[in-house]
């Protein structure tokens, strides 16, 4: 084995490019052990770098020196080696690799690095706890599917921007350290040294910057850019997350969105050769909401939501009496050919309904013999016609309702449909199924904080025909906004903007800022307003995401070299950390005690 301290070997070749046509070369290669396997007179080693993994071979047939050193390394120890491309005895070719008809027969190798055993084997598949995983995150990002995944990001990274690029899209940078705007989630701030007391806020988005680079005359923009959002965190949420960000003048809404369904239709043709069909199907909020609970309905399965307040609102049964009496609805949801279940299965799903904010959960068995349910007394045979009918129900089906305010029956039916489809393999997870949903409500009402608060941003343009409601009646204001849906996630989010400054001011009133407030807070975007703004819009599409349902996994975490945990903290460097004394007085600041809940 040579000295530690020799200069290495230069790479010739990559591990996982080698084939066939290599055969009788001489190649150079450098990378991980992946596994040692020791036969006596013979050691295997299989040698991974990024393209992936060969066999190579050591024996003192072909190189004493080299089979002396191979008895030395392990797993994940760094090494070169020099050897001949040979093809592999028919009765060892490797179907599943591959390099798998071919390997190395080393004649040096050489040790550039030792490695420690390390926390959890580096490979496909293991079942190791994350936060041992983001500890050692340099070590998980080394196994072949998170390296899949990353070289796919940066693929999709290269074709959006080639995409952009080729209709016209000018890419420009908009600040990291800048005004703390409100309306919307809690922004990170970050303390100034030079301008005691004064805080900058890390982005939540470009949004007033890509409006103003409008104003400026750029007509189409794009950014690749890092936001950050102080919010809790879930599966598909990160404190610091990618987003394509895009606005354009002068273009039609219709012909925007069709430019955005081409760009990801050719994102997963060229990546994943998926054909992705469009037009994109168009879902009112409205409609996406009563039929599927969801506005970012998962589209692959049916399993509707079906309204049946009028068909019941005279039955016997008091429940729904009394939700329809007090302005409440009645939904229902038809898990077909579930009638089968026990009982035990049955009263499970109420439990769940239950778990998920509902009252009860009324249920109805077909059958050949007529409907089986507690409940089938208090309705009359029309009745019980008549719902069978509105639900499409026949024999072995099994009907679920829920009857309470309009709001709780979407939640629950809309999370009961997903427990649903997934537990009926309903789902195909190979599909890909895009929508837009569209007609927004522009506000919605805060009761804690008894004020109209803005649904999308509070630059968002209402429907022209909604404008004269905006400070009479702001709940019935839809705004021109819009999202782009894949498979039950919010990918993306946009609206046509406000570009003049009294439909702006108008928009602040409704809020409730006074004139003082909307000026020290947003003066600079309402007098740009009066330089000449054009129409404009965009949209920013959350890039993790993508890649998360590209890729097949469950959480951005696995898209995201180095992500934050559920508390927003690095287990591999312990950020957030504590600072010196020293820097508290440098940024004119105080610390307080932490308050310990008890």
């Amino acid at each position: 084995m040579a000295a530690d301290n020799k200069e290495p070997l230069m790479r010739t070749a990559q591990c996982g490019r080698l084939r066939e046509s290599d055969i009788g070369r001489e190649v150079v290669l450098s990378g991980w052990v992946q596994r040692r396997r020791d036969l006596g007179g013979v050691i295997f080693l299989d040698l991974r770098d990024r393209s992936g993994v060969v066999q190579v071979v050591c024996s003192g047939e072909f190189g004493e020196a080299a089979f002396a050193a191979a008895d030395l390394v392990r797993n994940e120890y760094v090494i070169r080696v020099r050897g001949d491309v040979v093809a592999r005895d028919p009765d060892t070719v490797n179907p599943n690799l591959e390099t798998g008809t071919i390997e190395v027969r080393a004649r040096e190798v050489e040790l550039i690095n030792r490695a420690k055993p390390t926390p959890f084997p580096i490979e496909d598949g293991i079942d190791i706890d994350e936060s041992v995983r983001l500890r050692y995150r340099y070590l998980d990002l080394r196994r072949p599917e998170m390296q899949r995944t990353f070289i796919l990001r940066h693929r999709a990274l290269q074709q959006v921007r080639r995409f952009l690029d080729r209709h016209g899209f000018l890419e420009i940078e908009t600040p990291m350290l800048t005004r703390r705007t409100p309306e919307g989630a809690r922004d990170y701030l970050v303390p100034s040294r030079v301008h005691a007391g004064h805080f900058y806020a890390l982005p939540q988005s470009p949004q007033l910057f890509k409006q103003l680079l409008m104003v400026s005359g750029f007509e189409r923009y794009f950014q690749i850019v890092r936001c950050f959002r102080d919010e809790d965190l879930r599966a598909d949420r990160q404190p610091e997350f990618t987003q394509i960000d895009i606005e354009m003048s002068f273009m039609p809404l219709r012909e925007f969105q069709d430019l955005m369904e081409q760009m990801m239709a050719d994102l997963f043709q060229e990546l994943l050769g998926v054909s992705v069909p469009r037009p994109f199907r168009r879902i009112s909020y409205g409609e996406a909401m009563l039929r599927y609970g969801s506005d970012k309905p998962d589209l692959r399965f049916g399993l509707e939501i079906r309204e049946v307040t009028e068909r019941v609102k005279q039955c016997g049964f008091r429940v729904f009496q009394s939700a329809v009496q007090s302005g409440g609805a009645v939904r229902a949801l038809n898990a077909k050919g579930c009638g089968r279940w026990s009982r035990k299965e049955i009263d499970d799903l109420g439990a769940l309904a239950g778990k998920l904010g509902a009252k009860g959960l009324a249920w109805m068995i077909i059958t050949d013999e007529g409907v089986k349910s507690p409940i089938a007394k208090f309705f009359s045979e029309e009745e019980l016609r008549g719902i069978q009918e509105d639900l499409d129900a026949e024999s072995g089906d099994l009907l679920l309702f829920v009857a309470d305010r309009a709001e709780v029956c979407v939640e629950v039916l809309g999370q009961l449909r997903q427990h649903l489809g997934r537990r009926l393999n309903l789902i195909d997870d190979a599909a890909f199924a895009f929508a837009w949903i569209t007609d927004f409500p522009l506000f919605s009402y805060d009761e804690e904080e008894k004020r109209w608060v803005a649904e999308h941003h509070p630059f968002t343009m209402p429907r022209w025909e909604d404008l004269e409601l905006m400070e009479t009646d702001p709940g019935r204001v839809r705004a021109q906004a819009y999202d782009m849906v894949l498979n039950g996630y919010e990918i993306g989010g946009g609206s046509l903007r406000i570009y003049r400054r009294d439909i702006q001011e108008a928009m602040f009133r409704t809020l409730g800022f006074t004139v003082e407030e909307a000026r020290e807070k947003f003066g600079f975007l309402l007098e740009a307003f009066e330089y000449g703004a054009p129409p404009h819009g965009g949209m920013a599409f959350g890039f993790d995401r993508i890649i998360m349902l590209m890729a097949g996994k469950s959480s951005i975490r696995e898209c995201i070299a180095f992500p934050k945990t559920a508390s927003a903290s690095c287990l591999l460097t312990g950020a957030p950390s504590e600072i010196a004394p020293e820097q508290w007085e440098e940024l004119h600041i105080q610390p307080r005690p932490a308050v310990v809940k008890k």
